[in-house]
């Protein structure tokens, strides 16, 4: 929707990891070097953890980038299997059909196939994400397969991706034996407000962006308050507040616009009620007609009086209490069918009706009042 009103080529702040995007934080340099490292002395086990949307599975894309034509890979993104299926799920990354049934045949299989790409000079590595969803029979699998080996060197190498549960996972006493085997550990820490900052501006330029779109420094103080310094919260907001930036038309985003597209994120938008939308508690609503009746009582006293129609005192308390009749009976008159009445006591109404009259003293009492 806005590509166009921004001149951009695509979206600069999509969810999918794509390596085209890939802003190298110090972590996450450090990451993909530790983990090419690695694969090249054959160190075994290498395990990357890191918060929800730190970018994990943006690395394990660009690892497969960088590696040569030398490195069979096996890719899992499915980290719901059972020990059978992971094992066919790796004969069949690796290219070959699944052989045998049982756990043992294809057990032999994979080592076969691991014998054969060592013979031709090629490293084979087992790649894992979202590796917190393997269960413990799995995990101590996977260590299983590690024994697979010749005297001088590992036949291939297992990567873990993971969130923080995978390691605590992996400190249980039931994976200490896999624990043990690590190699290389690494956690993926957020980005600081100045990488966000280059990694916002520099997913802009890779859209297409010429310099024309940017940001406060409130604003950018304000997406990092959010998101923390995650790239997939940066992306969320960022790319809604380029939405609001397209309805307001403006290449300048303050933190006014930042706010404004964190509430649409978040579902927060201010939604105005009505100016009748004040409920009277549930105690005082049976009180409105003598509220509704005090108030006209006043207000019908206040208007004459400052008219002067009144030129006695007599007078004064004869034509209030006149329009206190009519208003009280007009009220009654105009109570709706759902409403019940109130109860009318004609006689005492008469009474206290000719009472002012009776009794001038009391009556300018209640007057006063």
């Amino acid at each position: 929707m806005y590509q166009r009103f921004y001149s951009l080529r695509e979206k600069p702040f999509v969810l999918t990891p794509d390596p085209q995007f890939l802003f190298l934080s110090e972590g996450h340099r450090t990451a993909i070097e530790s983990l090419l490292y690695g694969i090249r002395q054959k160190e075994g086990f290498m395990v990357i953890t890191g918060d929800i949307g730190t970018g994990k599975t943006t690395i394990c894309r660009a690892l497969l980038e960088r590696l040569d034509k030398n490195v069979k890979t096996a890719v899992i993104f499915n980290s719901f299997l059972t020990e059978e299926e992971l094992l066919e799920a790796i004969l069949r990354d690796f290219g070959f059909s699944s052989k045998g049934r049982t756990k043992k045949e294809r057990i032999d299989a994979l080592n076969k196939i691991l014998i054969y790409f060592l013979s031709h000079g090629k490293n084979a590595v087992l790649i894992i994400d979202e590796a917190q969803n393997l269960s413990i029979p799995v995990l101590e699998q996977i260590r299983m397969l590690s024994n697979l080996e010749t005297e001088k060197e590992k036949l291939f190498q297992i990567i873990l991706f993971g969130q923080l549960e995978l390691d605590q996972k992996l400190r249980s006493a039931e994976l200490k034996q896999l624990n043990q085997r690590i190699a290389i550990r690494h956690y993926l820490q957020p980005l600081t407000q100045t990488e966000m900052e280059s990694y916002i501006y520099q997913r802009l330029m890779m859209a297409g962006s010429q310099g024309s779109i940017t940001f406060s420094r409130s604003a950018l103080h304000e997406i990092y308050r959010f998101s923390r310094g995650a790239p997939r919260l940066i992306n969320l907001l960022c790319d809604r507040a380029l939405l609001a930036g397209f309805i307001q038309q403006t290449h300048y985003f303050d933190k006014e616009i930042i706010k404004l597209a964190k509430d649409s994120l978040l579902g927060e938008e201010a939604v105005p009620k009505p100016f009748y939308s004040f409920p009277l508690p549930r105690n005082l609503s049976s009180l409105r007609i003598p509220f509704l009746t005090i108030f006209l009582f006043l207000m019908a006293g206040m208007i004459s009086t400052s008219q002067g129609h009144f030129p006695s005192h007599q007078d004064a308390k004869n034509a209030i209490g006149g329009r206190v009749q009519g208003i009280y009976s007009r009220i009654s008159e105009s109570i709706p069918p759902s409403i019940p009445a109130l109860p009318l006591d004609k006689e005492r109404f008469q009474n206290s009706a000719k009472e002012p009259f009776e009794n001038p003293e009391r009556a300018s009492q209640e007057v006063s009042k």
